[in-house]
């Protein structure tokens, strides 16, 4: 087992009840006097790391991808002709991309138009083009995505990648999300499930609600960054520290009687953490002291339509500089494009395309892309078939992702679907050989960092999950 077990769970049935009870309350006990603090400590890896750090760049929605990752000339041919040879009438017919593509780089990696940045560091990136996951919906998708389970409350990857190695930075969350959305699960993506409550990702800011919405209901959720109230004003630091000790003392005197209470200690850590933030956030999150080039680098300027994706990238290099371990971050626009997709999908784009292919620019040209491990993945792709005449409907049966970094082989692509993109059939990739690829370039064996809970052990891959050796460097 990678670490000590810090927790047990009381064994179900009446026969151990007293045996479980005691067992529990020991080890409630040795994890109460470690302390939670403990399991943000650097932690020695199973072997060495060709990642320290993860950038996460969500894609919220499900990108299509026949339009952006995944060229299909056969389906470009066939558009408008049925499914299959024995579709009825009326049924869906097949909708080939409005776009052109083309190869990039020395690799010849093929890329669509609208993405025009991005295709600029083709070189870089590691396409797989044969995920598939479970479900078809968006927020058992979306949670599969996030904690390797659809059904139950899971730690999230993030999660998991901190409880591994612990953070670089006490005096920051290890663990970030910028902005996520309120649905598809909401907290439980970035949650710590049964792991220790510091593991939990810390959310800044809130994605907007989608523009449709805002105005029906005549009001737009404007984010965080930066995150407010983080400072105290009231009081100096020195009577801040009284007011949190006995606040501890108060704490500790329950997590004493209680014998095992995570939220308590979760609670206690939470309030140590959040004072020492007070004298590091402000600067991270602050990026006007970056130059104009490199803000013009990110799409950050006014009237573009990135300027607001762009900053949160651009908080994402800095705070992964400053030493946090995972830092997820969610494109403040739908990839979920049933209706009129050359009109959004090139919207989505002029979001995103700048400030991502600025982000891998800029951890290059400091380089910080080596031990870096970006990673720009939705919850699942889309059908090859239209839908409403004018977009395209949820698959999960074949879809693209890429990352860059971090130990994975550039101007790759891996695996592919079918001559459609219905389906993946060269190498397939499932959600749970995707979780242990990334804890593998973090230095992680998949089935060696363990939890146990309920009494057995849990891991990130349940039972399942391989590491995909074809994509590393």
């Amino acid at each position: 087992m990678h670490r000590r077990q810090a927790l047990k769970s009381l064994a179900s049935g009446f026969g151990y009840l007293a045996f479980a009870s005691l067992a529990h309350e020991a080890a409630a006990r040795d994890a109460s006097s470690a302390g939670q603090a403990d399991v943000l400590a650097q932690q020695a890896t199973h072997f060495a790391p060709r990642a320290k750090r993860v950038v996460f760049l969500c894609m919220n929605g499900g990108p299509s991808h026949v339009d952006l990752l995944d060229y299909k000339p056969e389906l470009n041919s066939r558009t408008g002709k049925p499914l299959n040879s024995d579709n009825k009438v009326g049924g869906p017919k097949l909708l080939g991309s409005p776009f052109q593509f083309a190869q990039h780089g020395e690799s010849g990696l093929w890329l669509s138009e609208v993405m025009p940045e991005l295709a600029k560091h083709a070189d870089d990136l590691c396409v797989i083009r044969s995920m598939y996951t479970d479900v078809p919906n968006h927020s058992p998708a979306f949670l599969q995505m996030h904690t390797g389970s659809f059904l139950f409350v899971r730690p999230s990857v993030g999660a998991w990648a901190l409880y591994g190695l612990g953070t670089e930075n006490q005096n920051l969350p290890g663990f970030i999300t910028l902005n996520p959305p309120s649905d598809n699960g909401g907290a439980r993506n970035y949650g710590s499930g049964f792991l220790p409550a510091v593991c939990q990702g810390t959310r800044i800011g809130g994605n907007r609600i989608p523009d449709f919405y805002a105005a029906l209901l005549g009001k737009d959720e404007e984010p965080g960054p930066p995150l407010k109230n983080v400072e105290n004003s009231f009081l100096s630091r020195t009577e801040q520290r009284q007011q949190l000790d006995l606040i501890r003392s108060l704490n500790a005197h329950k997590l004493e009687r209680d014998v095992y209470h995570p939220e308590i200690e979760g609670a206690i850590e939470s309030f140590e953490l959040a004072f020492r933030m007070q004298t590091e956030v402000p600067d991270v999150l602050d990026v006007s002291s970056e130059t104009e080039a490199t803000r013009t680098l990110y799409g950050i300027g006014s009237g573009l339509p990135s300027d607001r994706f762009g900053r949160q990238c651009l908080m994402a290099r800095r705070l992964i500089e400053a030493g946090v371990r995972f830092v997820e971050l969610t494109a403040p626009t739908s990839w979920d494009h049933h209706f009129l997709l050359q009109d959004q999908m090139t919207k989505s784009c002029a979001i995103a395309d700048q400030p991502v292919a600025g982000l891998l620019a800029d951890l290059n040209q400091r380089g910080l892309l080596n031990d870096t491990l970006v990673i720009w993945a939705g919850e699942f792709g889309r059908t090859p078939y239209g839908q409403s005449g004018s977009g395209r409907d949820h698959n999960n049966k074949g879809y693209s992702i890429w990352m860059a970094g971090g130990g994975v082989k550039g101007g790759l692509a891996y695996g592919s679907t079918d001559e459609i993109g219905y389906q993946a059939i060269e190498n397939p990739v499932h959600i749970h050989d995707w979780h242990a690829t990334i804890l593998h370039l973090l230095g992680l064996d998949h089935e060696r960092l363990t939890f146990n809970y309920g009494g057995r052990n849990f891991r990130l891959t349940d039972v399942h999950g391989r590491v995909v050796q074809g994509i590393l460097a």
